[in-house]
């Protein structure tokens, strides 16, 4: 209904699990990786739990996709069954055939029997079995240990049959009980699914809202965002219902942008809660006065222009000076925490303190391509940046990442900054330090705290990446058999061990995947910006990368 009112070509926040819209937090991809680690554990027990709606299905499919193909899945969703009902289940997740007697009710050696059978032929194949079931807070006590027997299952060498348990916080009590001890003590690999953080809230909403078209500001203020959070808790599937409620609320008040008081409303009417408190304002006041006592005069200023930013008040002299480039002024921030890049005699530092200078931004995207490229060594022209640079061979990428992925890819990038007010702001990021990160733009260098960057930066990073020649980035699939010397010849020299095979399907795919495992990126085996960034860190090629200390 109100998807092309927003430029939208379908609704965004639908509670029906579509792939398309699969997002992978920070801790979803923790979530994965304990998963995959499990599976090669040798048997036993996996366990993945979390709240309602966090996401335990999308990890699960995620974790299904990422399955070797020498694997024989079985995955049971609806767990309310009897010690029978159960097996039968297995075995017909396993297209295991089950000898039936005529007018014999079923045992549970009869199924067990095939089963055990399927396991052994299974292992001499060289194959493993994976049984995964969702829902398992249902289970029954009798139906545990009767999956704990399972796990008995094995040769000398290994246990023949691994099992993933998903399910919701109630399953970890479950297990806690004295009488399931020894199943508990089975769980080789354990995880515990939170909430979205803030950061990743908001990482979601626009993932959800590009996937679906979006090619116009956001439609959601700043303000909006941040009650989406905390009306939602973080969980996804109700971020789905606020976000879709408060975009039909604002449409139906032909309102061009969701704000607090539009999300409040539909918080209310999906999940019955009533309006918010007024917030007191002396939380903050104190803390800035906290700030003003230990720090003085000059970071009480600074931490205003960081977090107000408001237009600069040129000087006539400056007024009458053209600029070349769009710019805009933010504070310096924490002055006294944060040392300056270059160092200044102490009568400079001492001004500056009473009357910090702003840095500069770029209020122009292709600017900051251009700033960017020069990190290169490369001129992006005076048309389009991008379109220059793909004529190098080296590609633009844009996408919302975890500051843990940045700092993993360690080369400079764009962030935008004040993406939610409509009027953005850039700047490059050059360096990064367990507590700061240091911007560039315009020919000038500011280091700021990691928090001050959160509090104005949604998480969008853009950078460059270069492939080989002859590589089409718009169909890696199609293009990837052309420079399959060329990612082999990376992946010895990142340490993968060598095999012959087509990146289509043959052991070279399955060993981009292991690589992109070990480096942390999402395992499908094919070759994206994210995997040709990580091939060329890993093989040592010449690029930039961030530095480490301001």
């Amino acid at each position: 209904m109100y998807a092309p009112y927003f430029g939208l070509s379908h609704e965004p926040f639908s509670i029906a699990p579509d792939p398309r819209y699969l997002f992978m937090s920070e801790r979803h991809r923790e979530a994965l990786a304990h998963l995959l680690y499990g599976l090669g554990g040798g048997g036993g027990f996996v366990l993945l739990t979390g709240e309602i709606g966090t996401g335990k299905t999308t990890v699960c499919r995620g974790f299904l996709e990422q399955i070797p193909e020498n694997c024989n899945v079985a995955y049971i969703f609806n767990p309310k069954l009897t010690v029978t009902e159960l097996l039968q289940s297995v075995c017909e997740e396993f297209r295991i055939q089950v000898p039936r007697r005529e007018g014999a009710v079923p045992t549970v050696k009869d199924y067990l029997d095939p089963l055990n059978a399927f396991l052994l032929q299974s292992h001499a194949n060289g194959r493993n079995s994976v049984l995964i079931i969702d829902e398992a807070q249902n289970l029954s006590a009798d139906v545990l240990e009767q999956l704990r027997l399972l796990t008995n299952l094995e040769t000398s060498q290994r246990k023949l049959l691994q099992i993933v348990l998903i399910g919701q916080p109630e399953l970890r009590e479950l297990l806690a009980q004295p009488r399931l001890e020894q199943l508990a003590q089975r769980v080789i690999a354990r995880f515990h699914l939170d909430a979205l953080t803030r950061t990743e809230t908001q990482q979601y909403v626009r993932h959800r809202l590009e996937i679906a078209g979006l090619s116009r500001p956001m439609p959601f203020d700043r303000g909006a965002l941040e009650r989406i959070h905390k009306r939602s808790g973080g969980v996804p599937r109700r971020i789905n219902l606020l976000c879709d409620r408060a975009l039909l609320g604002a449409f139906g008040r032909s309102e061009a942008t969701v704000t607090r008081a539009i999300v409040d409303q539909a918080a209310r009417e999906v999940f019955g809660d009533p309006a918010p408190a007024a917030q007191p304002t002396w939380p903050r006041q104190a803390a800035v006065l906290g700030v003003g006592l230990l720090a003085g005069a000059g970071l009480v200023a600074g931490v205003r222009w960081w977090t107000e930013a408001p237009q600069p008040v040129a000087s006539p002299a400056a007024a009458a000076a053209p600029a070349p480039v769009q710019t805009e002024t933010v504070a310096q921030v924490n002055t006294v925490a944060v040392q300056p890049v270059v160092a200044e005699p102490a009568a400079a530092r001492a001004a500056a303190a009473s009357n910090p200078v702003p840095p500069t931004l770029l209020r122009d995207e292709r600017a900051a391509w251009r700033e960017l490229a020069k990190a290169w060594n490369l001129e992006a022209g005076e048309g389009d940046p991008c379109a220059a640079l793909a004529r190098e061979s080296v590609h633009c990428f844009t996408r919302a990442l975890p500051l843990g992925l940045i700092r993993q890819l360690d080369r400079p990038g764009i962030v935008t900054l004040d993406r939610d007010t409509g009027k953005p702001s850039y700047a490059v990021l050059t360096a990064i330090t367990d507590k700061s990160a240091t911007l560039s733009a315009g020919g000038s260098e500011q280091t700021v705290t990691l928090a001050a960057l959160a509090s104005r930066w949604n998480g969008e990073w853009a950078t460059l990446w270069r492939a080989p020649a002859g590589f089409d980035p718009r169909s890696p699939e199609r293009e990837a058999r052309k420079v399959a010397g060329w990612v082999d010849e990376q992946l010895a020299k990142a340490g993968a061990a060598a095999a012959e095979g087509d990146v289509s399907g043959g052991p070279l795919r399955g060993r981009i995947r292991s690589f992109q495992l070990a480096q942390g990126l999402p395992a499908d085996g094919v070759l994206g910006p994210l995997t040709f960034m990580q091939l060329n860190r890993s093989a040592g090629v010449d690029e930039p990368h961030l530095r480490h200390a301001p």
